[in-house]
């Protein structure tokens, strides 16, 4: 399995070179594709934010409409859940002294309990994460 870290997910949803390669290989990778809810909840969370900026409700239709379209994006995905082991293992990870950011660690914390190969471009922080396999797509 593949799983798309929040910066593979967002590559996918603009028109851009990186973004349409991607599509591309994970197309022909054979692989299973699928993000966590941890990057649903990030995603989400910034489009909430930017919406909640902005108090005319007429300049806050595009944001809507955008937000709209990232939840129908989300529903045609596998989401992985967060879990039990995963929890467990995030809890040892941080009595283990791994100092990344939480979210990042959450992401890795699913990825490592399903054995799957992250995508991400965050190598060198999530690097510190014993036991996940990494990969950059959009190198």
């Amino acid at each position: 399995m593949l799983i798309l870290d929040t910066d593979h997910v967002s590559a996918l949803g603009f028109a851009s070179k990186p973004g349409l390669k991607l599509l591309e290989r994970l197309g022909g990778s054979g692989e299973e594709v699928a993000t966590t809810i941890i990057t649903v909840e990030e995603q989400l969370r910034g489009w909430l934010a930017e919406i909640h900026r902005v108090s005319d409700p007429h300049r806050q239709i595009p944001l809507y409409e955008r937000l709209q379209r990232r939840i129908e994006f989300f529903a045609a995905w596998s989401v992985v859940p967060w879990s039990a082991a995963a929890a467990d293992l995030f809890a040892g990870f941080r009595a283990g002294g791994v100092r990344i950011g939480s979210m990042d660690l959450k992401i890795a914390c699913i990825a490592v309990t399903q054995q799957a190969t992250l995508l991400t471009r965050n190598v060198s922080d999530f690097a510190e994460v014993r036991g996940l396999r990494l990969e950059d797509w959009l190198a």
